[in-house]
């Protein structure tokens, strides 16, 4: 039996004035074997979130069916007000825990994150430098990684190939791009080449690399308008794809930020991990968030010429390979084995 009307009846939604969402998957189910230090390096990735994000971020953390040590300590976080949003599920998969965190607010833009990722300094004024000073943005990378531009940004290379803007250009943190692909497990045997030169994109206000990868990355919100309901993988399969094809839609670019804004930590805490300090944004430039123009659908004909008619000129073949690497700079003695 109802008696009298519910108070919340017809009255609209109000949201707090956020600009940012950060949504973070976890997924521990157990404290050994291969997670025996995944509870520590969650502490750090968190703890390194807020101390980096200014106050306009709404912070939402997916417990992804994880063991009753990692529930209880998310539970914690919500509690004591140090994050905004926990939502706890069995394991449902990377990126259905991902769509369900994105879902239920009109926040511009979303930030996704694994759970071992250690934010630096900044990284946030960096981000949204990116998407302000590059208006055809869709997401933007906070890690650089060795050739980005092969995969996902056809647009970008086509839109740009006779652009002065556009070229090879040195790594600016040789160190850190390094420490990335340590941090994968992989020895040192790729072409040492990488560690020296990369695809930039400048203009007079920044300065950022081409592609971008998924491990932490920030997107335009308005790209998630249309969304699927299930992804039928774990990890891996169609549902990393799915991050890194749907700014393509849209026409829109990936980059990454020139320098290096986190560090992956892995499965195995080191030390250097507790040494990096990060700072509290302070004197945040919230005029970086001013919406640039409307997004809309490109055409088939449009989506096939530059993502993968283009793309697949430039790179399959060795001749057209070495004279894409000639029209944007890359050093002559390195364009045989680039």
């Amino acid at each position: 039996m109802r008696v009298g009307n519910n108070p919340h009846k017809d009255k609209e939604t109000t949201h707090a004035n956020y600009l940012h969402q950060i949504v973070i998957p976890v997924y521990i189910p157990n404290l050994e074997a291969y997670f025996k230090d995944s509870f520590q390096i969650l502490q750090l990735c968190v703890n390194s979130l807020l101390e980096t994000i200014h106050d306009k971020t709404f912070v939402t953390i997916i417990n992804n069916g994880s063991c009753l040590e990692i529930r209880n300590y998310l539970d914690n976080l919500y509690e004591n007000n140090k994050i905004h949003e926990v939502i706890h599920t069995e394991n449902i998969g990377k990126l259905n825990a991902i769509l369900k965190g994105i879902s239920g607010n009109n926040i511009p833009y979303v930030t996704i994150s694994d759970s071992d990722v250690l934010f630096c300094s900044n990284w946030q004024e960096e981000t949204m430098n990116v998407f302000h000073s590059f208006k055809k943005v869709g997401v933007v990378g906070i890690t650089p990684q060795f050739k980005t531009y092969e995969t996902y940004c056809g647009n970008v290379l086509f839109e740009n190939y006779f652009s002065k803007q556009l070229k090879f250009t040195q790594v600016e943190q040789p160190v850190e791009l390094e420490k990335f692909y340590e941090s994968i497990g992989w020895g040192k045997e790729y072409n040492q080449d990488y560690l020296k030169y990369t695809l930039s994109i400048e203009n007079s206000n920044c300065k950022a690399l081409i592609g971008s990868g998924h491990y932490v990355a920030t997107y335009k919100k308005v790209i998630f308008t249309e969304m699927p309901t299930f992804i039928g993988f774990k990890m891996g399969g169609t549902s990393e794809a799915f991050l890194d094809k749907i700014p393509l839609k849209y026409g829109l670019w990936r980059l990454t930020t020139a320098k290096n804004f986190a560090f992956h930590m892995g499965n195995v805490f080191e030390d250097w991990m507790s040494e990096i300090k990060s700072t509290t944004a302070t004197n945040f430039n919230f005029g970086l968030y001013a919406e640039k123009g409307k997004i809309k659908n490109v055409s088939n004909i449009e989506f096939f010429i530059k993502n993968k008619l283009f793309n697949r000129l430039c790179f399959s073949k060795r001749f057209f390979k070495k004279l894409f690497y000639k029209n944007f700079g890359l050093p002559k003695q390195m364009r045989n084995n680039y």
